[in-house]
C-alpha cells in the first residue's frame, strides 16, 4: 500500500446516476475528510481512504465522509446513502471505481444499481479547450492510416465525421431522425448538427479520459463546413491548423487498384475514385487554399514511404504530444500499418 506522502493528489470527480435509490445520485468530489486511521489501520489523507482515492458528496449532505470509498476489509468499492448506510458496492481492487461493470445492490440499497462515470475535470466548470488538428486529403492519400497511427502511438484521438453520424443514428439521439432523413435522401447533414456532434464528442472524451488532442478526419470538407465550425465555436476562436495529405494522381490510382484486391470496398475502382477525386477538388480544395493563405496548412507529400510520412506527422503533432508516448516502442499494429511487418493472412473458410 502506498504511503500517504507518495499518493498523487485526487483531482477526479465521480458522477452517479440512475440509482433505484435517487438520493444516491449526484456528483461526488475529492474527499476533504481529515487524515485519519481507517478500518485497516491505513493512515488516510485528503482525497484518499484505505490507500485509494475517495469522494464526498458535492452537496455535503451525506452523514458519512467519504461517501464513495474503498473497503480493504471487503475488497470492494462502496457508495453510501445520505444517512451513511451503504447502498451499493462492487468487489474490485481497481485503483478507481469501476465504470464498465454492474454494481451490486447492498442491504440498504434499492435496485437498480447506478451508473458510475469518472470525470477528469469538474463537470460544473467549462470543459478545457481541445487541441484540434484538421486532417484533409483526397482518396487514397493515407490520412486514415496516419490518424490511426497517431492515435495508437502518440495518444491523439481520431474522430471521423462519418463514424460520429453513424453512432448518433444507432443511439437514437435527438438528431438521429434528422440525420437519417438527410442521409436517406442523399443530402449532406446540416453543418450545425455535424459540428455539434464533434463538440459534444470532444467534451465527453476530454472529461472522461483526460485526453484533449483531437484529429478531425475529413473536416472541414467544404467552406460551408467551416462556417458551421464558426457558428458553434465563434469567429473569435483561433482556427486549428490543418494537415493536408497530397499525392500525385497516378500514384493514388495505383494505390487504390492495389487496395481493391483485399479491401472489399465498392468504391475502390478507377471510375469511383475519379468521381471522389473530382468532388474533393471541387468542394474541399478551396478550404485547403483558405488555410494555406492563413498559414495554417501543413502540406505532406504522401507519395513517400509510410515511415517517412509518419515521421513528418509525428513532428507536426509534437507541440501537444505527451513525450511519454513518443518514447514508446512500436506496437505490432503500428509496424503493420507502417508496412514494416505484413498483416496476417485471412483464414480461408
Amino acid at each position: 500500500m502506498a504511503k500517504t506522502n507518495e499518493l498523487k493528489p485526487n483531482t477526479f470527480f465521480v458522477e452517479v446516476s440512475g440509482a433505484g435509490l435517487p438520493e444516491v445520485d449526484g456528483l461526488f468530489v475529492p474527499s476533504t475528510a481529515p487524515p485519519a486511521e481507517s478500518e485497516s489501520g491505513t493512515l488516510s489523507s485528503l482525497g484518499y481512504w484505505n490507500g485509494k482515492m475517495a469522494w464526498d458528496r458535492a452537496d455535503g449532505k451525506c452523514a458519512r465522509s467519504p461517501a464513495l470509498s474503498y473497503s480493504n476489509s471487503y475488497n470492494s468499492w462502496r457508495i453510501c446513502r445520505l444517512d451513511g448506510h451503504l447502498a451499493y458496492d462492487i468487489t474490485s481492487d481497481d485503483e478507481m471505481p469501476p465504470t464498465d461493470r454492474k454494481w451490486h445492490v447492498y442491504k440498504k440499497g434499492v435496485a437498480p444499481a447506478p451508473k458510475v462515470v469518472v470525470h477528469h475535470f469538474d463537470p460544473r466548470l467549462p470543459c478545457p479547450k481541445p487541441n484540434v488538428v484538421f486532417v484533409l486529403g483526397g482518396p487514397g492519400t493515407g490520412k486514415g492510416t496516419m490518424c490511426e497511427l497517431a492515435e495508437a502511438q502518440l495518444g491523439w484521438t481520431h474522430l471521423s465525421i462519418g463514424e460520429l453520424l453513424r453512432k448518433e443514428r444507432e443511439a437514437g439521439g435527438e438528431t438521429a431522425e434528422t440525420i437519417e432523413d438527410y442521409i436517406t435522401s442523399g443530402k449532406l447533414v446540416p453543418n450545425e448538427i455535424v459540428v455539434s456532434l464533434l463538440k459534444n464528442a470532444m467534451e465527453t472524451l476530454t472529461r472522461t479520459t483526460g485526453k484533449n488532442n483531437f484529429l478531425l478526419d475529413g473536416f472541414p470538407r467544404s467552406l460551408a463546413n467551416l462556417e458551421g465550425w464558426y457558428e458553434i465555436f465563434g469567429r473569435e476562436t483561433e482556427l486549428p491548423k490543418m494537415l493536408y495529405f497530397d499525392c500525385p494522381y497516378e500514384v493514388l490510382v495505383k494505390r487504390i487498384l492495389g487496395r481493391a484486391k483485399y479491401s472489399g470496398r465498392s468504391d475502390d475502382n478507377v471510375e469511383s475514385m475519379k468521381l471522389r477525386f473530382d468532388t474533393f477538388n471541387e468542394e474541399t480544395l478551396p478550404t485547403v487554399e483558405l488555410f494555406k493563405n492563413k498559414n495554417k496548412c501543413i502540406e505532406i507529400d504522401t507519395s513517400q514511404d509510410r515511415p517517412a510520412v509518419y515521421t513528418l506527422v509525428e513532428s507536426h503533432l509534437a507541440e501537444h504530444t505527451d513525450q511519454a508516448f513518443t518514447s514508446n516502442p512500436y506496437t505490432e499494429r503500428t509496424e503493420m500499418l507502417l508496412g514494416l511487418k505484413p498483416f496476417p493472412e485471412a483464414k480461408k473458410s
